[in-house]
């Protein structure tokens, strides 16, 4: 069914787009290197028979009629925009299996029951403005006008983006899918992780997409000589930010399902010889369970609070991001569970702890991933590999799976 090799060329030709001196690629969205992107992705879903067309807020999108035209329609796709220096696999693998399943039924003349498209949506990752999923924000009806506020480093808007690749963000309404106009979304993506490659596995089905908090902390204490201050008088926020990343990291692993990650961390006034008067840091705290998470979260501001008080530093917690956890449909994981079967796939079911676009989705339509096995787990990184085997295995699990989703048994 898969065209292995097909897959695996689309796949490093994309990859030469953005790509930079370091080996990774950058392709951020609303740039050149993006619509050169698009425009190759564009060619693909062509020669694949697939009518091709790019909704208001840019999503590419291919589809493949079904026998019922006006049946709800099964997507499956993911991004083609990227992180600096990234890798070749990260959104691409998902883009490009959507499409070589598509071409290979209609290679084999298989018609379904209802429509299928493959989409590749815009501004995933969220680099250039520092607020990501757009194109799944916008056909999910969550993206309101005035977030397109947002800028880049360089000042421009992502309203005066999209404007000059000749879309009015007026109408990004027009991209919002109407309820009950799909059947079913399915990506397949990378596992960024190691859990497959750790079981000598190539495949795996995704039961839930782990939640974000993004929080910030700022701590004010007092700056003063390193060298004249004693240390029982002083009110040092790094000792006391120390102190809680330790609290962050007890917290979240007590639980092992937890993750929380000290991405950031600015120390203010920066001396070497200055005890510093300012400290702040950025904590991610995921987990697939949203009532786990809370009762970390909760645990993590309670200590911190002490630690604070304790130290005589003051302590401002601010909310960044929040977003849900996602529970992955059981229609869509029997399917892709029944795929592995059928490809004599020995397979796990393991949750996402990256975010995805389907989390945009889960509002007014099933969704379901399948993961792809990662070497060493890296990822966001020009190392990020997936062997040409594991793409096209990982491609036919998702080709049974949106077959079955599109071509249901009758009752």
């Amino acid at each position: 069914m898969i065209d292995a090799e097909r897959l695996w060329e689309r796949l490093m030709q994309l990859g030469t787009i953005g790509r930079q001196a370091e080996g990774g690629v950058t392709r951020l969205s609303f740039t050149p290197e993006e619509r050169a992107a698009k425009d190759l992705v564009t060619r693909f879903m062509q020669e694949a028979g697939l009518a091709v067309r790019e909704d208001e807020i840019g999503n590419l999108i291919g589809r493949k009629e079904g026998k019922n035209p006006a049946a709800p329609v099964v997507l499956v796709g993911s991004h083609i925009d990227s992180v600096p220096n990234g890798g070749d696999f990260d959104g691409p693998l998902g883009v490009l299996a959507g499409v070589e399943i598509l071409q290979a039924m209609n290679e084999s003349g298989v018609e379904t029951e209802h429509p299928i498209e493959v989409i590749a949506f815009t501004d995933e990752e969220g680099t250039r403005f520092g607020y990501g999923m757009l194109g799944s924000r916008a056909l999910g009806g969550r993206l309101q006008i005035e977030e397109l506020e947002a800028q880049d480093e360089e000042g421009i808007s992502i309203a005066e983006a999209m404007r000059q690749n000749g879309l009015d963000p007026a109408q990004i309404d027009r991209a919002k899918r109407e309820p009950g106009s799909v059947k079913a979304y399915v990506e397949l993506h990378i596992e960024q992780g190691k859990v497959l490659e750790s079981r000598g596995l190539s495949v795996g089905v995704v039961n839930g997409i782990a939640g974000p908090i993004w929080v910030k902390f700022t701590l004010d204490g007092e700056a003063g000589h390193a060298g004249t201050t004693p240390m029982t008088m002083r009110r040092d926020p790094l000792a006391a930010a120390s102190e809680i990343m330790l609290v962050i990291e007890r917290e979240a692993t007590r639980t092992n399902s937890t993750v929380g990650t000290v991405g950031k961390l600015q120390v203010f006034p920066g001396g070497a010889n200055v005890i510093p008067g300012r400290v702040e840091f950025t904590l991610d705290l995921r987990d697939v369970d949203e009532a786990v998470r809370t009762r970390v979260e909760e645990s993590i501001l309670r200590e911190a609070k002490e630690i604070c008080e304790r130290r005589g530093v003051k302590l401002l917690v601010e909310d960044l991001q929040r977003m849900a956890p996602v529970i992955c449909s059981q229609e869509v994981q029997q399917a892709a569970l029944a795929a592995c079967e059928a490809e004599e796939l020995e397979t796990m079911i393991l949750p996402s702890g990256a975010g995805h676009d389907g989390m945009q989705l889960v509002d007014f339509c099933p969704v379901g991933m399948i993961f792809a096995r990662s070497r060493d787990g890296i990822s966001h990184n020009p190392a990020e590999y997936t062997s040409k085997e594991d793409c096209a295995k990982s491609a036919a699990v998702l080709y049974r799976t949106v077959l079955a989703l599109a071509s249901p048994s009758p009752r």
